[in-house]
């Protein structure tokens, strides 16, 4: 997204409008207010990472806070053409139309937020009603319930003797299988009034380590420090981390965040996150040479490298890994790259190349359809997670890091190189010529 030299006046003009002190939007996104008032008087660029949080913090488009209202309307009016080029809107004609009737483009715009945010909501809810086990067992138990309830009712109208003790015997159970199918219909008229909200709502282990992980964006300050624990420190630093999240409430994905967090503290151990993050900048970002420079395996880098606090720039990082079989288990978003919430993710993703050829790193561009068309850096690799053993096959873990391209970062050879276009998942990916899709789309080509 081109910045105009005033974007830094935007965003101190939107702020003041807002009544917010400069040092609470700084602590809201992450940079300290000396920067911010550097920002602020157009001293210091703003990174694309950076730039959207600000808006979200502000409650405004990036495009306002980068380009100027007239920009972002022209802007929104491509966005609008690309989700539907069959009207075939005259493109050459949208910066007259913006400007003459600036009201109607602005409604343009505000559809077609208003599109994606309803497209959103239709994925979660989509997910949801494929995914979730809670409305499995609610329609397995009405299913049993009304399929015992058609067997005694068979029995008793069949035309056969029954004797008394039966007759009383039969009833009691289709009393018993109402009041059951009551309960589970009860249960599932809930569910679904429950999922008419567009509040996510952890629904297993998995799902509430997710966003556990979510609300602490990966990153535990209260473990960055192990090299100055006694011994059982660390373990007790874990359980109150752990002890004070209310997402994880059950046992097991408190067990699974204990795991994740024992990685994180030997990975803080190894790579102590300022000389980390000093090398992370001078590295540009290289998982390679910081592998090398620490001593550490590319997975663990990559995993320092999107967990750690963005730079003052804002450039961060995302980060996924899946198992031998594809699963995703570590979910760390980046902006402009949508992950699956469930189910299987698009088998284009260097990820799946990396799993599929073990010990060699893959990097590769890549952009997804819809919104603003980023690029994407992706740097992913697969291990051997076990021992070698003679006596069992061996287990694998794929690792991707997931960086917007830069052209700072990355040079000419990866600017200039033709993305590969990927998806999220297929039930949300708009191409219908796709050669590995596998289920249709719910949404329009666009």
């Amino acid at each position: 997204m081109p910045h105009s030299r005033l974007t830094g006046s935007r965003i101190r003009e939107r702020r003041l409008v807002l009544g917010l002190k400069q040092a609470a939007l700084a602590k809201e996104v992450g940079i300290s207010a000396a920067y911010l008032n550097l920002i602020e008087h157009n001293r210091r660029r703003v990174g694309d990472s950076l730039l959207e949080a600000l808006a979200k913090a502000l409650k405004t488009d990036p495009a306002v806070l980068a380009e100027g209202a007239e920009a972002a309307l022209l802007g929104a009016l491509s966005e609008a053409d690309k989700r539907l080029p069959q009207a075939q809107a005259e493109l050459d004609r949208s910066e007259d139309f913006a400007g003459r009737f600036p009201g109607w483009a602005s409604l343009v715009m505000a559809q077609n937020q208003r599109i994606q945010e309803l497209e959103q909501m239709v994925e979660a809810l989509s997910d949801r009603l494929t995914h979730d086990p809670e409305l499995a067992a609610s329609l397995h138990e009405v299913i049993s319930a009304v399929t015992a309830i058609r067997s005694t009712a068979a029995i008793l109208s069949g035309g056969g003797e029954v004797d008394q003790e039966w007759q009383d015997r039969f009833l009691r159970n289709m009393r018993d299988e109402g009041m059951r199918l009551s309960s589970a219909a009860q249960g599932l008229v809930e569910f679904l009034d429950a999922g008419s909200s567009e509040e996510v709502v952890p629904i297993g282990p998995s799902e509430e380590l997710a966003t556990f992980l979510d609300a602490n964006d990966h990153f535990f300050p209260d473990l960055e420090a192990p090299s100055a624990w006694k011994a059982g420190a660390r373990d007790q630093a874990i359980a109150a981390v752990i002890a004070e999240s209310a997402a994880l409430t059950s046992r097991e994905a408190q067990d699974m965040a204990r795991h994740f967090l024992l990685q994180y503290v030997e990975d803080a151990e190894a790579m102590p996150m300022q000389a980390f993050q000093t090398a992370r900048t001078a590295h540009r970002w290289d998982p390679a040479a910081l592998a090398r420079e620490f001593r550490q395996s590319l997975p663990s880098v990559m995993r320092r490298i999107a967990f750690l606090p963005p730079t003052s720039d804002g450039t961060v990082a995302g980060l996924i890994s899946c198992d031998g079989a594809g699963a995703l288990v570590v979910r760390k978003a980046v902006p402009g790259f949508a992950l699956p919430r469930f189910g299987a993710a698009c088998p284009y993703w260097p990820l799946f190349q990396a799993l599929a050829q073990p010990e060699r790193p893959i990097r590769a561009v890549v952009r997804q359809p819809g919104g603003a068309r980023r690029r994407h850096v992706c740097q992913a690799v697969c291990v051997q997670q076990d021992a070698l053993s003679f006596d069992r096959p061996p287990v694998y873990e794929a690792y991707m890091l997931i960086r917007e391209l830069d052209d700072a970062l990355d040079g000419d050879a990866l600017s200039h190189a033709a993305p590969i276009e990927v998806g999220s998942t297929c039930r949300v990916c708009p191409r219908t010529d796709c050669a590995a899709r596998r289920e249709a789309t719910i949404l329009s080509a666009g």
